[in-house]
């Protein structure tokens, strides 16, 4: 068996392997949170507006509802992707994703800089 099969093979949990082209594709990038609301009629969404420095401000909604109140992202930088097509989500569009990861009991964990940084920054 090839080293490549046998590698792939242990791999039961993980996405499809993808190319590195595809993954630069992404826009990482530093945001602030400027505005964070509940979204009206969901029981998951919550509204952020994200100012991305030169990049400017940008609506992206996220299903952290259950985990997260508006005071907790409020004020505070994550780690977005900037590139997405813009998705319809009932009456408005959001521009973006917040990256999180999954934590011990399932709860998302928002990825955030170590320390303070300018909005926009990319993710290296």
């Amino acid at each position: 068996m090839a080293a490549n099969t046998l590698f792939y093979a242990k791999i039961v949990l993980m996405k499809p392997i993808i190319q590195y082209d595809d993954f630069a594709k992404l826009d990482l990038r530093v945001g602030t949170v400027i505005d964070c609301i509940e979204k009206e009629g969901s029981e998951k969404l919550l509204r952020l507006t994200v100012d991305f420095g030169k990049e400017g401000e940008r609506i992206i909604f996220s299903g952290i509802k259950k985990w997260y109140s508006p005071a907790d992202l409020k004020s505070k930088q994550f780690v977005f992707v900037i590139n997405l097509e813009p998705r319809k989500i009932m009456d408005e569009y959001s521009e973006g994703m917040l990256m999180a990861a999954e934590g011990k009991d399932g709860t998302p964990q928002p990825l955030k800089p170590k320390s303070k940084t300018p909005a926009g920054s990319k993710i290296l």
